[in-house]
């Protein structure tokens, strides 16, 4: 019997590929011993549809297990939702790298009938949390499970901001804004910007410059239980955006701070047996495919 007794789906909506995807691991699980559970949302997505329909809200109270159907944005939706609950996130990739949506369409039945069947790899992941902070007092709240990211929106202009590392100042920086980056989202928005590639059990940061005013700029790599605070300066002409995710964002003014930290809540990511993070990069990023000699 598998110890996943009820299983709940999410699907990115208006995707023909997603509502195929959903519907046959519909099919599939409806053949399993498990409940079977639909997001409020997906279920708009497969209106014929007889399943029990849940707010996403409450899935994860009444679920073991989530499957999301979708790309990474997708999973990254679910795990800010369901951070810090008692509940194993799987990812089925109908997106485009799919870092963390690891399993194919055309893999479904087997690869997650090997979940069921309890062969599956448990890791857990940090998230951050992002506060801003006016005129000392806070006037927003937001968790990323990638990245937090201090940019100036729509315009293309450079933003100036001091950056505190805990209680040391280290420097003041004229650039298109700053990538606060977690293990998981190495791989990401900050890998595109010049970061490093980090394993997702490092207890770790990276900060990555955004163009930098000057070449002599370059990626910091911090302790995870470091306290990073961004003073937004007064001298600047336009309200920089803070972005979980690339997701939520709130709109900052002159004077802000925003202060990032690793968040008190984690998420529990679930792979098929045999899933290896190097694997994943030589298979998303294109390095060289030949097996090692070792």
């Amino acid at each position: 019997m598998s110890e996943f007794s009820t299983i709940g789906l999410i699907g990115r909506l208006a995707s023909e590929s997603t509502q195929y995807s959903l519907q046959r691991l519909v099919t599939y699980l409806s053949k399993q011993d498990v409940t079977i559970l639909l997001d409020e949302e997906t279920s708009s997505a497969m209106p014929d549809s007889t399943l029990k329909i849940e707010p996403r809200s409450v899935l994860a109270d009444k679920c073991d297990l989530i499957i999301v159907v979708g790309g990474d944005g997708s999973l990254l939706s679910a795990a800010r939702a369901f951070a810090g609950r008692d509940v194993k996130i799987l990812g089925i990739n109908r997106g485009r790298l799919g870092f963390l949506t690891d399993i194919s369409p055309e893999q479904i039945e087997y690869k997650v009938g090997e979940v069921l069947d309890g062969k599956y790899v448990s890791e857990e992941r940090t998230l951050l949390s992002s506060m801003v902070y006016r005129n000392h007092k806070p006037v927003s709240q937001s968790i990323a499970l990638n990245d937090v990211v201090v940019h100036p929106g729509k315009f293309i202009r450079m933003i100036e901001f001091e950056l505190y590392i805990g209680e040391q100042f280290v420097y003041r920086q004229r650039s298109d804004g700053l990538i606060i980056s977690s293990p998981t989202g190495s791989t990401a928005y900050a890998l595109s910007c010049g970061g490093p590639i980090m394993h997702p059990q490092l207890d770790a940061m990276v900060l990555v410059p955004m163009n930098p005013h000057t070449l002599s700029s370059r990626p910091i790599l911090v302790n995870g239980d470091s306290d990073i605070t961004l003073v937004i300066s007064t001298s600047n002409n336009l309200n920089p955006h803070v972005t979980c995710d690339g997701q939520t964002h709130v709109v900052s003014q002159p004077g802000d701070e925003v202060r990032i930290s690793k968040a008190n809540k984690s998420i529990t990511l679930i792979h098929p047996s045999g899933h290896n993070f190097y694997e994943t990069c030589r298979s998303k990023l294109g390095w060289a495919s030949q097996t090692g000699t070792h």
